[in-house]
C-alpha cells in the first residue's frame, strides 16, 4: 500500500511514515498544537473567516464550503453547541481516513477544537463506522493524552476555553455516513436521515445547533490556521483549495493514499505513471470511478488525452464527480454490467428503508440485474433500469437512491456493449 504525496509537500500525510505519529510526544515535535495555540488567541469571526477564505469544502463527498457551513452556527443560543467529525468512512472504494485516525488522531481532534472554539462549542463527539471499532482505542488513548496536557478539557491552554470529546460507534450501516442519520444513530436512534431544513447547523445533535464534518476536512483546519487560509487555498485552486487524499484501487500497480494539490492537471497521468507505470498487468485502461461507488463511472476515452483536472470542478466537466476521492481503476478485463449489478447490490442492502422510492427502487433493480446475469435479459431491460433510476433520482429521501440511481444511468450509456452482450441489444 503506497501512501505519499505528489506534487506537493505533504500535509494531510506529514506523519504517516513517522515513528509513534499518533502519540501526543511525536505530534507536538512535528509542530502539531501549535494552531490551537494560535487559535485561542483569535477572535471566532476571524479563525471561521481564514476557513472561508481558504476555500476548504468537505472532504466526505458533498464538496460543501466548510466556513460556510459553520457561518450557519447562531453566534448566541440558548442551546449547546456540538462539533461532529464523520469517520463513517463507508463509501466503497474510500479508505483515506481510516490512516489519518490510525497514525495521525492529534491531527483531527487538535482540528475539532479549533472547530468548537470558533463555534463555542464544549462537546464533540467522533462516530465511527462498526468496522473501524480497532482505531476507537487508538484515538482514545490520543484524547487522553491530550487531557492529561491540559489541550483537551477544563480552561484549554489557559484560555479560559473548555470542550470535551467523545467517541462513539456505528454498527457498520453505510446510511449513517448520510450526518443527519449520523446523527440519529448518534442519539440512539435508528439511522434515519433527517428532513432539511432544519439544517444541522441549526437544529442538529439534541435538536440544538451542530457543525458536522468528515475527519479530512478536521485534519486540514490546524494547517489553514498554521499558514493562513488563502496560502492554504494556493495550493489548490480558487473554488477548491489546498491538497486532497485520494485512495487509489483496483488494476494499478501501486494502490494506496495519495495526497495532491486540487487542481492536479493530469488524471491520465495520475493513473497511467503516478501509481506505478500504467495499469496492472499492462492491460489497456476500461474504466475509473473517480469518487467513490456513487458517481459517475468515466470511461477511458474520457481521461485518456483530455487532461481531466482532478478537482470538483474539474471532474464535473469530464462528466463525473470528485466525492470522497475513492477512485476505482478498471481494466479491459472488467465487465461492467457485472460491476455495476455488484454495486446495486450494495445499496439495496444499505438501503435504510425509510422512502419508498429507495427501498423498492434498488430492490427492482437487482431483480432486473438478476434476471439478466441468470440469462433472461429482454431487449427492453437496459431502459426498464433507466427508467428505474427515474423514479429514484431526486425523489428518495436521502441522496443513498442518487447514489444508488448514478452508477447504472452512466454504465449504460458509457459501456452499452457490456450490457449487450448481456441483452442481446437494446
Amino acid at each position: 500500500m503506497e501512501i505519499k504525496a505528489i506534487g506537493c509537500e505533504p500535509l494531510q500525510l506529514k506523519r504517516m511514515h513517522v515513528k509513534d505519529g499518533h502519540t501526543l510526544k511525536v505530534y507536538q515535535e512535528t509542530g502539531g498544537y501549535k494552531s490551537l495555540k494560535k487559535a485561542v488567541g483569535m477572535s471566532q469571526d476571524d479563525i471561521i473567516n481564514e476557513v472561508k477564505a481558504s476555500s476548504l469544502r468537505g472532504r466526505g463527498g458533498a464538496g460543501f464550503p466548510t466556513g460556510m457551513k459553520w457561518s450557519f452556527v447562531p453566534r448566541q443560543s440558548p442551546k449547546p453547541k456540538y462539533v461532529v467529525c464523520n469517520a463513517d468512512e463507508s463509501e466503497p472504494g474510500s479508505f483515506k481516513d481510516r490512516y489519518l485516525l490510525e497514525r495521525d488522531p492529534h491531527a483531527v481532534i487538535e482540528g475539532m477544537i479549533i472547530a468548537g472554539f470558533a463555534l463555542g462549542a464544549s462537546t464533540g463527539y467522533i462516530y465511527f463506522r462498526g468496522e473501524y471499532n480497532y482505531l476507537i482505542h487508538i484515538v482514545d488513548a490520543a484524547l487522553e493524552e491530550a487531557r492529561a496536557a491540559g489541550i483537551l478539557g477544563d480552561n484549554i491552554l489557559g484560555s479560559g476555553f473548555s470542550m470535551n470529546i467523545h467517541t462513539h460507534t456505528g454498527a457498520g450501516a453505510y446510511i449513517c455516513g448520510e450526518e443527519t442519520a449520523l446523527l440519529s444513530s448518534l442519539e440512539g436512534f435508528r439511522g434515519h436521515p433527517r428532513m432539511k431544513p432544519p439544517f444541522p447547523a441549526v437544529e442538529g445533535l439534541y435538536a440544538s445547533p451542530t457543525v458536522v464534518n468528515n475527519v479530512e476536512t478536521f485534519t486540514s483546519v490546524p494547517q489553514i490556521i498554521e499558514m493562513g487560509g488563502t496560502v492554504w487555498r494556493d495550493l489548490g485552486t480558487e473554488k477548491s483549495g489546498g491538497t486532497k487524499l485520494w485512495s487509489i484501487s483496483g488494476h494499478v500497480k501501486r494502490p494506496g493514499v495519495y495526497e495532491l494539490p486540487m487542481g492536479y492537471s493530469d488524471m491520465e497521468k495520475f493513473i497511467m505513471e503516478d501509481c506505478g507505470g500504467m495499469l496492472r498487468d499492462d492491460k489497456k485502461l476500461k474504466a475509473v470511478i473517480p469518487g467513490g461507488s456513487s458517481v459517475y463511472i468515466m470511461n477511458a476515452d474520457q481521461i485518456l488525452g483530455k487532461n481531466v483536472t482532478l478537482d470538483y470542478e474539474g471532474l464535473v466537466e469530464a462528466g463525473s464527480m470528485l466525492g470522497t476521492g475513492g477512485m476505482m481503476v478498471m481494466d479491459e478485463t472488467v465487465d461492467i454490467m457485472e460491476s455495476t449489478k455488484n454495486l446495486t447490490e450494495f445499496y439495496r442492502h444499505e438501503s435504510c428503508g425509510w422512502c419508498t422510492p429507495c427501498r423498492e427502487g434498488t430492490d427492482w433493480l437487482v431483480k432486473v440485474f438478476n434476471r439478466i446475469a441468470d440469462g433472461g435479459g429482454r431487449p427492453e431491460d437496459a431502459q426498464l433500469l433507466l427508467d428505474i433510476c427515474d423514479n429514484i433520482e431526486g425523489k428518495s429521501f436521502c441522496p443513498l437512491g442518487d447514489a444508488a440511481a448514478w452508477p447504472i444511468q452512466s454504465a449504460i450509456k458509457r459501456f452499452p456493449e457490456d450490457f449487450k452482450k448481456w441483452i442481446n441489444k437494446f
